[in-house]
């Protein structure tokens, strides 16, 4: 219990809140930037625990639940962003100040800037780390084959260096666990260099049950090739190669999610590895004990995973409203009022059940319920 107040609860309030406020930070400057009125400016939900007004009349606070946060613009009901029904007649000067009353186009820019600046945020970190501490760095030279394993089995050798893994090209030993790691039971092509002769090897990934660091059950694909020992180095990049290196891993990043994400949906990977507040939290804690530079780089992930997830089209996300204002912009008017309130609603339902899964998941993962029972035992 210590613990978590000591390091889970601040690492966790940190890391969320940076992230959370980057992300509302974005609707907030774009919205100021149209002419829209900013009502609240909150980091958490519920009531409020402690606040202030500025010039302009927005109320920056602080709510109970530190589990997100919102930007509530004059016109809005609530802070999804609904149009408030009670608001029907606006003067000429209010209506330049509604959200509602801006350009579908004032309007997509506003509701974008939020992941947009998650993106940019995770940009920053990562040319940051890499031109100040260096990028991990292992070489994809194989040190050792595990006996009868699909490297193995495949003729792959120690001392041969990988090219490519598909179609994906290999430059570091870290993008040969990645790849490998979130593919299935299927066949890949893999391109190898031996003693600077180019060949061809088709593997079969078996899958197996790892525990991560922090103790979550991962389904992964392995092969059975380590990387030389002790040659993992981090270098410093200059800022040009840092900015590709940046974009590089973000891009990985993304497709890797997305792929993961197709797999559950065709169910050829389970769902218990997806995870929610309760995850984050306990990572947070853990990887805060590692450092200001680990944590960071945790916080960039974060924010990555945020924006890419707003940017599903569910309704009450940010990507929900965006499909809703393409539809608008093409039929040259806006979506009836009453399919709206529908996919609102559906939108609502969804995301409370896909927290109260993520919740589930993460109490089976940590094993939350022996961790209480031990408690009064």
């Amino acid at each position: 219990m210590l613990d978590i107040l000591l390091h889970t609860l601040p690492s966790f309030l940190l890391v969320l809140g940076i992230v959370v406020f980057v992300h509302e930070f974005g609707h907030y400057i774009v919205a100021k930037m149209c002419g829209v009125k900013i009502e609240s400016f909150s980091l958490g939900f519920g009531p409020e625990i402690v606040g202030f007004n500025d010039k302009s009349g927005t109320r920056w606070r602080f709510s109970i639940l530190p589990l997100g946060g919102y930007v509530k613009m004059f016109g809005d009901a609530d802070p999804s962003s609904t149009p408030d029904a009670k608001v029907h007649v606006m003067t000429e000067s209010e209506k330049k100040q509604a959200f509602f009353h801006k350009t579908v186009g004032q309007r997509a820019a506003i509701v974008a800037a939020g992941p947009a600046i998650n993106f940019l945020f995770t940009f920053i970190v990562f040319v940051g780390l890499f031109t100040t501490e260096g990028q991990p760095f292992t070489p994809p030279r194989i040190g050792d084959v595990v006996k009868d394993g699909p490297a193995a089995m495949a003729g792959i050798l120690p001392g041969d260096t990988f090219l490519k893994i598909n179609t994906v090209a290999v430059t570091r030993f870290e993008d040969i666990r990645l790849e490998i790691s979130t593919s299935r039971a299927e066949p890949m092509v893999i391109s190898l260099d031996r003693g600077g002769v180019v060949m061809e090897k088709t593997i079969t990934p078996k899958m197996a049950e790892v525990k991560d660091r922090f103790g979550a059950v991962h389904q992964v694909g392995q092969i059975g090739v380590k990387a030389e020992t002790g040659k993992m180095t981090y270098r410093k990049l200059e800022f040009v190669p840092a900015v590709n290196a940046a974009v590089t891993e973000m891009g990985s990043m993304v497709g890797t999610t997305l792929k993961a994400i197709g797999q559950i949906i065709v169910g050829t990977r389970g769902t218990e590895e997806l995870g929610g507040p309760l995850r984050i939290a306990e990572m947070s804690g853990k990887i805060g004990k590692e450092g200001l530079v680990p944590l960071i780089w945790f916080m960039a992930v974060i924010s990555l995973s945020l924006g890419l997830f707003n940017l599903f089209p569910i309704p009450l996300l940010d990507g929900g409203h965006l499909f809703f204002y393409a539809i608008e912009a093409i039929k040259g008017g806006p979506v009836n009022e009453s399919i709206m309130e529908f996919t609102s609603k559906v939108g609502f339902f969804f995301i409370i059940s896909m927290m109260l899964f993520f919740t589930w998941n993460d109490i089976n993962q940590l094993q939350i319920f022996n961790y209480v029972k031990g408690l009064f035992s």
